[in-house]
C-alpha cells in the first residue's frame, strides 16, 4: 500500500473540506443553518459515489448518509462512521486559510502576519508534537478540524477500503449538520440508519476514547421591568437588569467551568441581555451523574420561586428549562464491543488509549439515547472553536488507520 499516496490525500482532502464556509448560526429555527453546509454536502455525496459506496443520499436537511455492504461472509454486523459538516459559530469559519508547517521544531508558531500565536507557554501538549507536520490557520478564524478532519478521515478511510480491497463488515456513514448548535439531529434518518453501533469520528488528540458525557440542559429566565425617568423613579423604577444581577448572584459561585473538572458539573451563565424593561440570563446545566443533574435543575426552579417570594414582583421572574442530551454511558455499556474493538485497533495502530469523560456534547449522545450507541473516536485536533485550533496530518493518520482497523473485527 502506498502509504503517502494516501497521505496526501488525506491531506489534500482536509485542506479542500474547510475551504467551505460551514460555520452554524446561533439560534437558527432550521437545518442546515448555513448555505456552505449544503454545498460541503453535496460535494461529499459526488466523492463517496465515486468511491463506489452505495445509497448515496442528501436529505434536504444536508444530512449525508452513504452505505457500504460487506465484502465478507463473517463480517456480516453493521458499524457506522459519522462527522459533521457545520464549524463553531463562536469564531469566525469564513475564508479559512490553512498554513502546513512540516517538521515542527519546537517553540511559538506564528499564525499569518505574526499578530496572532500558538505557544507552548500557554499549550504543552505541543512539546509531543515536535517533528509532526502540523496544520493552523492564519490567525484570522478558526481552522475547521471540528470536525473536517474526521470528514477528511472516514472518507480516506473509505478510499483505502475500496481500492486496497480490505475485509470490511457492513458500513453506513453519515455527514450532520449543525451539531455545533444541537439542531441538525432532530432531522437524523434514524429510521433508515440501522447499525449494530457506531462511532463520531469527532474527539482530540490521538487515543481518545470517549463514551461519557454531560447530561446537559438550559435554563432561560426572563426578568420585566418598569422604565421611569431617573429624576423621577423613586418607587416607581423597575431595573430588569439589576434584578438579573441580583438573581445571578443566588448561584454557587464554585460551581462554574472555569473552576471545575473531569466529571464535576457545573452552572454556566452563557448570555445576558437586555434593557430596563426587559432582560434576559441564559444557563448552560451540567452533570455527568444523573441524580445530580436532576438536583441542579432543580435549583433554578426553586431559586427562581424564591426568588420571586422576596422581590414581590406584580409581573415574577420567568423560568424554562430545556433538556437538550443525555449521557450516553449507560447506552454505550449495552454495546460493550463498541468500545473493546476500538481499544483493540488501537492498539494494532501502536496507539496508547486515552478514556476520558467529555466534558461537553456530541451527536453522539443524542443518538445513544435513541438506541444507537455511539462512542467518540478521536481526531488528532487540539484547540477546538479558536483561532489557536491545530492538528498534526499524523494524527490524522492514526485516525484513519483506525477505522480501517475496526472495520475488519468480527462482532463478539
Amino acid at each position: 500500500m502506498d502509504t503517502n499516496y494516501y497521505k496526501n490525500n488525506l491531506l489534500n482532502r482536509f485542506l479542500h473540506y474547510v475551504s467551505f464556509d460551514t460555520q452554524s448560526k446561533p439560534n437558527a429555527k432550521s437545518s442546515p443553518s448555513s448555505i456552505g453546509q449544503m454545498k460541503l454536502a453535496k460535494h461529499l455525496q459526488k466523492e463517496l459515489i465515486e468511491l463506489g459506496l452505495e445509497q448515496v443520499e442528501v436529505s434536504k436537511y444536508a444530512v449525508v448518509t452513504a452505505f457500504l455492504p460487506s465484502n465478507r461472509p463473517e463480517l456480516s454486523h453493521t458499524i457506522g462512521f459519522i462527522a459533521h459538516l457545520d464549524t463553531s459559530p463562536e469564531c469566525s469559519g469564513k475564508n479559512v486559510k490553512p498554513e502546513v508547517i512540516e517538521n515542527y521544531r519546537g517553540g511559538d508558531i506564528a499564525l499569518g502576519i505574526g499578530e496572532e500565536f500558538i505557544s507552548p507557554v500557554y499549550y504543552p501538549f505541543m512539546h509531543q508534537l515536535i517533528g509532526k507536520t502540523l496544520i493552523v490557520a492564519d490567525g484570522n478564524t478558526l481552522l475547521g478540524a471540528d470536525n473536517k478532519a474526521g470528514i477528511a478521515e472516514i472518507m480516506t478511510a473509505l478510499e483505502i477500503i475500496q481500492k486496497e480491497k480490505l475485509p470490511h463488515c457492513n458500513l453506513r456513514i453519515a455527514f450532520t449538520p449543525d451539531e455545533e448548535i444541537g439542531l441538525g439531529m432532530q432531522y437524523f434518518p434514524l429510521a433508515d440508519f440501522l447499525c449494530d453501533w457506531a462511532y463520531t469520528v469527532d474527539g482530540g488528540e490521538v487515543g481518545e476514547l470517549e463514551y461519557e458525557n454531560f447530561n446537559a440542559a438550559t435554563a432561560k429566565i426572563y426578568f420585566s421591568g418598569r422604565s421611569i425617568h431617573t429624576g423621577y423613579a423613586k418607587d416607581k423604577l423597575i431595573n430588569a437588569l439589576a434584578l438579573a444581577c441580583d438573581f445571578h448572584q443566588g448561584f454557587p459561585k464554585d460551581e462554574v467551568p472555569e473552576k471545575t473538572e473531569g466529571k464535576e458539573g457545573f452552572f454556566h451563565l452563557e448570555h445576558f441581555e437586555g434593557n430596563i424593561e426587559k432582560a434576559e440570563l441564559h444557563y448552560l446545566i451540567r452533570d455527568f451523574d444523573l441524580s445530580s443533574f436532576e438536583k441542579r435543575k432543580q435549583f433554578v426552579l426553586d431559586w427562581t420561586a424564591k426568588f420571586n417570594a422576596e422581590i414581590g414582583l406584580k409581573t415574577p421572574v420567568e423560568c424554562v428549562v430545556h433538556e437538550s442530551y443525555k449521557n450516553m454511558y449507560d447506552a454505550v455499556q449495552k454495546v460493550p464491543q463498541a468500545i473493546t474493538i476500538a481499544e483493540k485497533a488501537m492498539d494494532l495502530c501502536g496507539i496508547h488509549v486515552i478514556h476520558k469523560p467529555i466534558r461537553g456534547g456530541t451527536d453522539g449522545a443524542f443518538l445513544s439515547e435513541k438506541g444507537l450507541p455511539c462512542p467518540n473516536i478521536f481526531t488528532g485536533g487540539y484547540n477546538f472553536h479558536s483561532k489557536h485550533e491545530l492538528i498534526s496530518l499524523e494524527g490524522m493518520e492514526k485516525a484513519t488507520e483506525v477505522i480501517t482497523e475496526i472495520v475488519k473485527f468480527k462482532k463478539m
